[in-house]
This record gives structure tokens, sequence and C-alpha cells, in this order.
């Protein structure tokens, strides 16, 4: 028989049973849909975290003492063990461009002209370079120990009135505090500026650590402090050359876990120093988002099997329904292989349908998260074309023993059929 007849009768006979065939395909649509809709996130998850790394933050290196055994992300069993004395001297060593504190204060509100709203976190604490110049839509950059503060975008719109350069702001602390700063710049955005923040577009302000820290701290008001201590710590190597970068680690690791330092009297075999730059900690958020990705691909994968029994036992039933139908064939000169052929093309068809109907579901899906979610859209075609060879071989794989039976029956038997 010709495959192009073979083809015509099996999409008359799909669409001759519309409802049941939908069903039957139903598994695969749901497994293929849900593998390219994931791929589609990860793949534009990527894209869009690695492209927020400037220039100027790839020379930079995040760092933290805590449990070497503790997984999680950037910063995760932090302790604070870094003194000043220790930024200082990091800061002084020749393959080290600059070191400063990192610490999100714990805030209650923050009030402009009056008005007051509230903010329970997004007020960060850190180095003047930490707001590069480069990312400044006005103004400048913070100066240390001055009462200055620099605004993102989501910060400055979320009065009445728009936060300007110039304009002071009083910030009340967790603890009652409150603090004054005058606003020097504003960034041109208001997504994280490092992987501590996180990516995400939301309200921030960021001041000097000198003396905004102290405060957070409650021992401000004027009074000296020499002890304070810093969770996390930022590490600028002099460029984002690879061994320039591997250089100021290895040196800035060197000195804090030396005699020297103030933070090894707590550092040993509990506490270890990392520091790791945006695209190492993005690997290891990477790597977890690739074992989650790789957990529902399973949970598909169980799907698609599903799916390719439904087709099977669809088929078997098909066979029996059309008994007389393969007598009649085989009584007008039909041979086995094109009873073969017909009943593997239904089959096939029927996969690959259940694909092409999953791929363009899952693309859908994938474009209204990233859309949801505010990141660049990225297809991963490679999984298109394996998601239509997947469809294709759950029809090929689920229609063979079917099609044997099929081809098998004896004319005879198959005309008495009742």
């Amino acid at each position: 028989m010709d495959p192009v007849e073979s083809l015509r009768m099996s999409i008359r006979t799909i669409r001759g049973n519309r409802l049941r065939s939908v069903l039957t395909i139903l598994g695969i649509v749901i497994g293929v849909a849900t593998v390219v809709a994931f791929v589609t996130l990860g793949a534009s998850l990527q894209a869009g975290v690695l492209g927020e790394i400037s220039p100027d933050d790839q020379r930079n290196l995040y760092g933290w003492a805590a449990d070497p055994d503790v997984d999680g992300g950037p910063g995760a069993g932090a302790q604070p063990v870094f003194s000043d004395r220790d930024l200082d001297a990091v800061r002084d060593l020749d393959d080290v461009d600059e070191a400063y504190g990192y610490a999100p204060l714990q805030t209650q509100a923050v009030e402009v002209g009056g008005e007051r709203v509230p903010l329970g976190d997004g007020v960060i604490a850190a180095g003047p370079s930490y707001v590069r110049e480069s990312s400044l839509e006005d103004g400048r950059q913070f100066d240390p120990g001055a009462q200055e503060a620099v605004v993102n975008p989501a910060a400055a719109e979320g009065f009445e009135e728009d936060v300007e350069i110039g304009d002071e702001i009083t910030i009340t602390l967790l603890g009652g505090q409150e603090i004054d700063a005058e606003v020097v710049g504003r960034t041109d955005t208001s997504e994280g500026l490092s992987p501590f923040e996180g990516f995400e577009q939301s309200p921030r302000i960021y001041v000097p650590t000198d003396p905004y820290y102290a405060e957070q701290l409650g021992r401000g008001d004027g009074e000296e402090v020499d002890d304070v201590r810093f969770t996390l710590i930022i590490v600028e190597a002099e460029s984002a050359d690879p061994t320039a970068i591997s250089d100021a680690r290895a040196a800035a690791i060197t000195y804090l876990e030396s005699n020297e330092s103030d933070a090894s009297e707590f550092l040993g075999d509990d506490l270890r120093v990392s520091l790791e730059t945006s695209r190492e900690l993005l690997a290891q958020l990477q790597a977890i988002f690739d074992l989650l990705q790789n957990f529902v691909v399973s949970v598909a994968a169980i799907s698609l099997v599903v799916a390719s029994i439904g087709i099977a036992n669809i088929m078997l039933v098909s066979v029996t329904e059309r008994t007389r139908e393969i007598g009649i064939m085989k009584a007008v000169g039909a041979q086995n292989r094109d009873v073969l052929g017909l009943f593997l093309t239904e089959a096939v068809v029927l996969g690959l349908v259940g694909a092409v109907l999953g791929t363009v579901l899952g693309l859908a899906a994938g474009y209204l998260a990233t859309w949801y979610i505010d990141l660049p859209l990225v297809y991963p075609l490679e999984y298109v074309a394996l998601a239509i060879i997947v469809g294709v071989a759950v029809g090929i794989i689920s229609g063979l023993y079917p099609a044997w039976r099929a081809a098998r029956i004896d004319p005879i038997d198959a005309l008495r059929y009742e």
C-alpha cells in the first residue's frame, strides 16, 4: 500500500474518533509541554541573570565565613567575623583594589518630606564602589563616613512625589532608631547590583557602612565603634582578568586565615572563608536549577510512559473493532506489511500530533512565565526538535505490537468476525 494512502486512511480514522484520539494523546501533550516550558524557563533565567553581570562586577569577589558543609545560595550559613581592621588590611594588599563590608539593614520605614512608607528591607550598607558610577542615572556615589544615600528608581518612585537628588530621607531601623541621609545619587535600574541582593526589581536604598551599619547595631549616637564585625564582604580585584581575580582571592584568603587577622579567632574546622565571583555563585544556583529541571523531566517521562501505554491500548481496541475491515483488505489483495504499515502509521500520527501540540503549549507557557518574571525569552530549539523525536518514538514503540497483531490476523477468521 502506498505510504500516502496509509497516512490518509490513518488521519481519517483519527478524525472519525476525535474525542478518543484527544484523550489518547493527552499524556504526550502534558509530558512534552512540561519539559519544553521548564527548559525554556531555565534557559531564559540563565540568560537573564548572566546578562545582568556587568564588566565592573566581574572583578568582584563576594566573601563570607561559614561551615564548609552548609549548602545553599550566596552567604548561606555566614557568621560575623570580619572586622574593620581586616577590611583595611585586605584593601592594602597588592593584588586587591578595594575591600568593604556588605550589610542589609533591618528597617521599619522610610520618610521623605513628611511622607512615610513601610520598608522592611532594601536598605543596604556597603562601600562607595558597590554602586558603580556606570550604574548611576543621576548624581554621584555616596562618600564613606558621610550621611548620604543612593536610591534606585523603585525606591524613588515609591512616594507621591519622586525622591530627587538633594532630598533628605529618614530611615527608621527595626529597633526604632532614626537615621538621616541626603540623597546624592539615583541608579539607572531597580534590579539588584550583586548576587547578595538577588537580581529582581525592588526598592533599594544604598548607604555607606560607616556610620549606618554601626547605627543598626545600636552602637551609634556618635560613639566610636571599634568592634563592628561584618558577615559579608566584597573584595575587588584590580581587573576582571581571571589571573587578577585568582591573585586577589588567594591574597585575601591568605591574610584572613592567618593569625594576623581578627577573623582568625573564629575560623578553623567549623568556619572557612569563601570568596566567589558572580559567575561562580550563579553557577551554583544553576546547578540547583538543573537538578530541579532533571526532576521535572523525570516526572514528564513518567507521563510519556503512561501515554505510550494509552496509545497501545487504544490501538489494540482499534484492531479488534476493525477486524472485519482487515479481513476485507486482505481479501482484495492487501499484504501483511500493508496492514502493519497502516496501524503503525496511525500510532505515529497520534504521537506526532501529541508532541506538536505539547511543544506549542510548552512554548506558550514558557513565554508567559518569562513575561511574568520579566526575563529575556530564550527558546531551546534543540529541545523542540527532541520533543518531536520523542513523540514519534513513543508512537512507534506503542504501535508496534498492535500493528504486528493486526498484520497476523487470518483473513478468513477476520471475515467471520462479528
